[in-house]
């Protein structure tokens, strides 16, 4: 059935986009042809122009006051990347960690310590959804995907970014493919060694007078990365718009829709906790291995409802994240004597459903797990007949016998994880900018006001599961016999440790409305000041349904004894937080191909909605205060950015929940509370000393620091002040080079990447660290006429590195070893073939 409907929504977006296309040619049969576009490396960055974070018309790179990288659909060709934090790991300033999958991976934007690194996601200048996150989705990777329809991606780091963007300190604004008078299209196929199938099309052109269309998207299924028994990837989007010129300007409509379904990669034990030497490999492939598993297709979750009625899910891994959502947008522009209008609004409404295994505790010796507390719980609830317990495949009664000592002696412990949420958010932008000339200089002023009103609610169910430590992991019973061997009931049932350890559900509604100003002042010739301010007012109204703990009544087991269940009580929460944001910027140019720049921005960061759908929330406004410095040159092909930046982050809250494997229940805590500093140097250049030749490379040095830590439960905070910063390396960036040269009437790329990323920790104490590694990457390219034919492999060594290592229970106490041994691992040695032809 599933395939089925995968099958039709494949064949729906195709025949939307044949269909476009084809309005496309009958519009222009009776126009001249026009040639196609040639498409040429940008050599020249001076010529390349952005329009994210300023205040004025588009302008040069080279002009602005911030640190901006533009990158074209040329560029990204070329990158090939894997996801689309992969191309943002290509951009100085930003650490990705692109381990979990296509979608929804770690960013880290100059060393702030969120998984978001408060990067926020445009498209045409506005967010898909308001928020950062959602329920277990993301307005960034989670609903942001790369295709055709991309022309570029502009990413801004800090600069202005607070004043165009809600709690951003940086933003990656994708600009969408628009028709003009020329047609063009292109068509791309993509497959990869790991059972990656992949169609990408586009078309635009004029469809009539000052009127022009634009169409594209993507189909894709993907075995993955790492063998889960079941498609990693599968789905795809379908974009289009409308423009139609004016005498003053232009209005442009959109549309867009996604359903796609992507699996999420979790952490892995590598190494023994019992002998870290000892490598886990045997049982679970460092590069291929994952705990996802055919025998987590069928779930059952059970918990208990307000009315005390047990309620059932029954949960599918192989659906992962299941994003479905539809976009619609207008975007107008007028000028009128000077004053130039512009008005961005857009409406989302959709549907995230999710399902994923997490890691929690570590391996442990399974003769040690079916002695201890297990036992004496056995014999406490099944009788003191109960001789011994022992392994049996989950669903058998114990007919099934498994035997840990067989294998590796372990068993492992899991978390499935369910949530839906059904969302929606409206979005509008409306500025005004003027040229102002005076007596001493001329001021570009641009004052606007932004608004949204988003919303969700949210289910959301984890449980426990035991399960033996290999690859693509078979679920375990844990069975109380006596000592003739007859079964006297489970410690489990049907693989399940505990029954609902967690349990949420809520709902909240949320207005919000932003008034902005920012002024470019070029004072003298060379000499441009930008000033901005942005204050944010929010109305946030929701409820939490309250839970507490309950034995839903089985006497065969005791994975029922601890679930969380439903009170029927309903706790009704509402806020109104408000959020000032600032910046105050610096350019001077020596000449047009030399200059400096310094900016200072000040970012607030407002409670988010969870907090009205949470039970227990933890309220805290975060300010995270930026400064940066910088040296710019551009010469010709060769251009060099030097920018030095500080990062205050403060409060940072560190009071995070640890996995507790006792009550199977995130609910052990140390907090910390105090400041988090990140003081560093990006390097981005090009140096292309010939036209055939040319390395590119992004470098970023950085210092990330606790400071000023307390805390309020005995702990030590100056074991914790000053230490690294989790999961931040203090070194990472990449060098790719480039070789172009004709062969007769074809064109030869050859083309490499060399990736680093330092020494990281796992925990607050520094007392597990992830080893820096390294990877490289190739590929080589033909274009003869409109054809391109591209091979690139990525991690060609399968060398291994670890990101993540396992937030579940790390973060305080490390993983009892000097070097993780349980962790994401890097992805090994995988090749695509991509395939284009354009018109």
């Amino acid at each position: 059935m599933q395939v089925a409907r995968s099958r039709a929504y494949a064949l729906s977006v195709a025949s939307s986009i044949a269909l476009l296309a084809s309005l496309s040619t009958s519009a222009q049969a009776q126009q001249p042809a026009a040639p196609a576009p040639a498409e040429t490396p940008a050599d020249n960055q001076q010529a390349d122009i952005i329009v994210t974070g300023t205040a004025v018309r588009a302008q040069r790179r080279f002009d602005v006051s911030y640190a901006i990288n533009s990158l074209s659909q040329r560029d990204v060709q070329q990158i090939a990347p894997k996801s689309f934090a992969d191309l943002l790991g290509t951009v100085p300033g930003i650490q990705v960690e692109a381990t979990g999958g296509e979608v929804q991976n770690v960013t880290r934007v100059r060393g702030i310590p969120t998984d978001r690194g408060y990067l926020i996601f445009q498209q045409d200048g506005l967010p898909l959804y308001h928020e950062i996150d959602g329920p277990f989705f993301n307005s960034g990777e989670g609903m942001n995907r790369y295709d055709l329809m991309s022309e570029r991606v502009e990413i801004v780091r800090g600069g202005p970014a607070p004043i165009f963007a809600s709690s951003a300190a940086a933003i990656a604004n994708t600009i969408t493919v628009t028709g003009s008078d020329v047609a063009r299209g292109k068509a791309q196929i993509t497959l990869g060694d790991t059972g990656l199938y992949r169609l990408d099309a586009m078309q635009s052109g004029p469809i009539g007078e000052k009127t022009y269309f634009a169409v594209g998207g993507f189909l894709r299924q993907h075995e993955g990365y790492r063998k889960s028994g079941f498609p990693s990837d599968k789905g795809g989007q379908i974009r289009a718009n409308l423009k139609h010129d004016l005498d003053n300007g232009f209005i442009k409509l959109s549309a867009m829709y996604v359903n796609d379904h992507n699996l999420f990669y979790l952490p892995i034990p590598i190494a023994d906790p019992r002998n870290p030497s000892v490598s886990l490999d045997q049982y679970i492939d460092y590069h291929r291995g994952t705990l996802n598993s055919p025998s987590l297709r069928n779930v059952n979750i059970k918990y208990r409802d307000g009315a005390g009625v047990v309620q059932s899910h029954d949960r599918d891994l192989a659906d992962g994240r299941h994003m479905r959502f539809f976009n619609a947008g207008l975007d107008y522009e007028g000028d009128f004597d000077g004053w130039r209008v512009s008005a961005k609004a857009g409406f989302t409404k959709g549907r995230s459903s999710f399902d994923a295994f997490y890691s929690t505790t570590n391996p442990v010796d399974a003769v040690a797990f079916a002695t201890g507390t297990n036992l004496t719980n056995a014999r406490a609830a099944f009788g003191p007949g109960v001789a011994r317990l022992g392994y049996a495949f989950a669903g058998t009664n114990g007919a099934s016998v498994y035997d840990p000592a067989s294998a590796s002696g372990l068993v492992l412990s899991g978390q499935y994880r369910m949530s839906e949420s059904k969302f929606y958010s409206g979005q509008a932008d409306v500025s005004v900018t003027r040229r102002i000339e005076t007596g001493l200089g001329t001021h570009d002023l641009r004052v606007g006001a932004y608004g949204s009103l988003y919303g969700n609610t949210l289910l959301q169910a984890y449980q426990d599961m035991l399960i033996e430590l290999r690859s693509k992991p078979r679920t375990l019973d844990l069975v109380a016999y006596s000592a003739n061997g007859a079964v006297l009931g489970s410690v489990t049932q049907n693989g399940v440790l505990r029954y609902t350890t967690t349990l949420n559900q809520g709902k909240g509604d949320a207005k919000m409305l932003a008034v902005y100003a920012n002024d470019t002042w070029d004072v003298t010739r060379g000499l441009r000041i930008d000033f901005g301010i942005r204050h944010e007012w929010y109305d946030y109204d929701g409820y939490a349904l309250a839970t507490t703990q309950a034995n839903l009544g089985d006497p065969t087991t005791l994975a029922d004894d601890t679930t969380r269940a439903f009170t029927g009580a309903i706790i009704n929460q509402s806020l109104h937080p408000k959020a000032t944001n600032w910046t105050v910027g610096a350019d001077y140019d020596f000449t047009s191909n030399l200059g400096i720049y310094g900016r200072v921005s000040n970012l607030e960061v407002p409670p988010q909605l969870g907090v009205v759908t949470s039970i227990a929330p933890t309220i805290v406004k975060t300010k995270a205060r930026q400064y940066e410095v910088g040296v710019k040159a551009s010469f010709g092909r060769n251009y060099l950015y030097l920018t030095g930046f500080y990062t205050k982050f403060n409060p940072f809250n560190a009071s995070f929940a640890a996995f507790n494997p006792v009550t199977g229940q995130n609910d052990q805590s140390l907090p910390f509370v105090g400041e988090a500093t990140v003081k560093g140097v990006e390097i981005d250049g090009r140096l292309a000393p010939v036209r055939w030749f040319s390395i590119t490379g992004s470098v970023t040095r950085q210092q990330p620091e606790y400071r000023n830590l307390v805390n309020t439960s005995g702990a030590d905070p100056s074991s914790v002040n000053g230490n690294q910063i989790i999961r931040e390396a203090k070194f990472f960036g990449n060098v790719r080079p480039a070789v172009n040269v004709g062969v007769g009437e074809a064109r030869l790329e050859l083309f490499g990447r060399y990736d680093w990323v330092g020494r990281r920790y796992v925990d607050f104490f520094s007392k597990t660290a992830m080893p820096a590694y390294q990877t490289v990457g190739a590929g080589a390219a033909v274009e003869w006429k409109a054809w391109r034919f591209q091979v690139v492999g990525d991690n060609i060594t399968n060398a291994k590195g670890l990101t993540e290592g396992n937030t579940r229970t790390d973060q305080f106490a490390g993983q009892g070893s000097a070097e993780a041994i349980y962790g994401r691992p890097l992805f090994g040695r995988n090749v695509r073939f991509i395939l284009s032809r354009s018109w």
